[in-house]
């Protein structure tokens, strides 16, 4: 079964130009490579003909998971989400009731989370114990040093 994911239209615009890259570039340098290798002999004892074999099945493997994705992503409006709870695309801030320490994040699809710039993905364990939370609500969140408390103090959209 298919995983449904929710993209911007910008995440999906690049997952899509990954994949343009990936058939339309690296697929034609695969095929160069393994017909290079192909005529240096015999093949059977070819270390080159099979690395190169081997590195253009994992392309494809990359490839028609990448495809997949594709296929079953949806573009949301964020126009239309509900600011009452999170949900993904939400812009959410949170505190930790241990320490105090106050952050920020947008939750989105795995394929676009950033750390560096407060993307997150819903299915990280932060992201999964935020989805339904409203503000006021806190999220026990089981992490590899135990469980952490966040208290959800703002959602909205931009």
């Amino acid at each position: 079964m298919s995983k449904v994911s929710y993209y911007t239209p910008e995440g999906l615009k690049k997952l899509r130009d990954e994949l343009n890259h990936l058939k339309d570039v690296e697929r034609p340098k695969a095929s160069q490579a393994i017909a290079e290798a192909r005529d240096k002999g015999d093949l059977s004892e070819n270390a080159e003909y099979d690395a190169a074999k081997e590195a253009q099945g994992l392309l494809e493997m990359k490839i028609s998971k990448l495809e997949e994705v594709v296929a079953n992503a949806r573009v949301i409006d964020e126009s239309q989400l509900d600011t009452s709870k999170v949900l993904v695309h939400s812009h959410v801030k949170i505190k930790n009731k241990t320490n105090g320490a106050e952050m920020q994040y947008k939750l989105v699809a795995q394929s676009e989370a950033d750390l560096k710039s407060g993307k997150i993905s819903v299915d990280s364990p932060i992201g999964k114990g935020l989805l339904g939370k409203e503000v006021g609500d806190t999220a026990e969140i089981e992490v590899p040093n135990g469980t952490v408390k966040f208290e959800v103090i703002e959602i909205w959209r931009e």
